[in-house]
């Protein structure tokens, strides 16, 4: 028997390009396989059930039966055996409540509400803008770190560049010590691993183990942390968080933990895969890479057209009917296990004219690179201008860049899909 197309989605030999996989997808509105999840491709689809609120995102309303995907969901995200919800939420011992991501209004709202006080408008409208000149000097020096320490004629970009800067960033936005990253690294890698929904995996129990010691291991790390911002308050966002004046009140020490450990581990991991597949786009199209290198502003249209055309997120295996819904037909049941695939909503050849073509001319485009609705992507405008930077500044410093892998070795991960490595030569880099 062939596998599901299911199967084939989620098989690593198929990451490097799964779109033909989504084209086989967009001929079955909702696609069912076997008593496993109800699949939707469809871009209006997706977007309508994103912005539903009969759609839940907490793992907990997920039934176990003949319409659930039990064992494999329960192991990429936690499931109701392990009380768990994909990294960020509570394991076996308690250790952290879900963070806003994993939680419905109105307890979502509340959570969201105080976390962007210090973030973004209204209350800090500047907060983002005002890191600019200190996100371009991360980028030119770990560029001239490059030029300095490392070999113009094998670059691996993912290792030397895309990685350490938005770790960097999230760093020094939250209040984490950068020379704490060896420590939170492995526990991130972790933690986004147990988000893949592997059908392959070869013990489920033993990443769901592993996915409770990190996150163990994450939240202690984390709240001494805390502690000593109360202590020793700055103007980064876990002193704010935890000093916590607003009308909404304070988190408790637990939400305050779960919130922090998403913001760190999503704070960098979407950001490295956008960084990584804009990078590989762009050397794939040398007439975007020399636009962008004449004028640094064109890179406001072609992040967007990334965000569409190679989505850091591209499904979301986690969202549960309340009630029961219908989609194009068909009744999806209450708490049954719904998969939204991102990606390929985002080259639906209904919403999108010529759609696996790279356009970053396209006109009012709305895409699903970014999530919608409530859990809209919260980092939206930090990741938008980290990759702006990086990839102009890339594009104006790298002389003759190439591929040196096409293509590159990917991550296992279905759901944070990217390169694991980008090797790259060039013949300089300017100064």
């Amino acid at each position: 028997m062939s596998p599901s197309l299911l199967h084939r989605i989620l098989d690593h030999d198929n990451r490097a390009d799964p779109y033909p996989l989504y084209a086989e997808l967009h001929r079955t509105p909702v696609l069912q396989e076997d008593g496993g999840p109800y699949v939707i491709g469809g871009f209006q689809d997706i977007e309508r059930l994103l912005n539903d609120p009969r759609i839940s995102s907490d793992v907990r309303n997920l039934a176990v039966g003949p319409a659930s995907d039990g064992p494999l969901v329960e192991a990429a995200e936690g499931g109701p055996e392990a009380g768990a919800d994909g990294g960020d939420g509570t394991d076996g011992a308690g250790m952290l409540p879900p963070a806003f991501l994993r939680l419905d209004p109105p307890d979502h709202d509340r959570l969201r509400r105080i976390t962007n006080r210090p973030f973004g408008p209204p209350h800090s409208p500047h907060r983002i803008e005002d890191l600019r000149g200190e996100l371009l000097t991360v980028v030119d020096g770990l560029i001239d770190g490059i030029a300095r320490d490392g070999d113009p004629g094998n670059i691996d970009l993912v290792g030397a560049f895309a990685y350490p800067f938005p770790v960097t960033v999230i760093c020094r936005v939250l209040g984490v010590p950068r020379e704490d990253e060896a420590r939170f690294h492995a526990w991130a890698d972790v933690l986004a691993a147990s988000l893949d929904p592997d059908p392959d995996a070869p013990d489920p129990r033993a990443r769901l183990r592993a996915s409770h010691d990190a996150r163990l291991a994450l939240g202690g790390y984390l709240a001494e942390l805390i502690e000593e911002r109360r202590r020793h308050p700055g103007d980064d966002m876990i002193s704010q968080l935890a000093a916590g004046d607003g009308p909404d009140g304070t988190m408790s020490t637990m939400e305050l933990l779960a919130t922090t450990a998403l913001l760190l581990v999503a704070g960098h991991e979407t950001t490295v895969n956008l960084i990584t597949n804009g990078m590989l786009t762009l050397l794939r199209h040398p007439w975007a890479l020399d636009r962008l290198r004449q004028d640094p502003a064109f890179a406001v249209p072609l992040v967007e057209e990334l965000l569409r055309y190679e989505p850091p997120v591209q499904l979301l295996p986690q969202r549960t009917p309340l009630t029961d819904i219908e989609v194009h037909g068909t009744v999806v049941p209450r708490g049954s296990s719904m998969w939204l695939v991102l990606a390929a909503g985002n080259r639906d050849p209904e919403q999108f004219a010529d759609p696996d073509r790279f356009d970053p001319d396209r006109k009012g485009l709305r895409h699903l690179g970014l999530g919608s609705g409530i859990h809209g992507c919260f980092g939206a405008p930090l990741a938008r201008l980290e990759a702006q930077l990086a990839l102009s500044r890339l594009a104006a410093r790298l002389e003759g860049p190439r591929l040196l892998a096409d293509p590159p070795p990917y991550r296992r991960n279905a759901v944070l899909r990217g390169p694991r490595s980008l090797p790259v030569a060039c013949s300089g880099i300017r100064p």
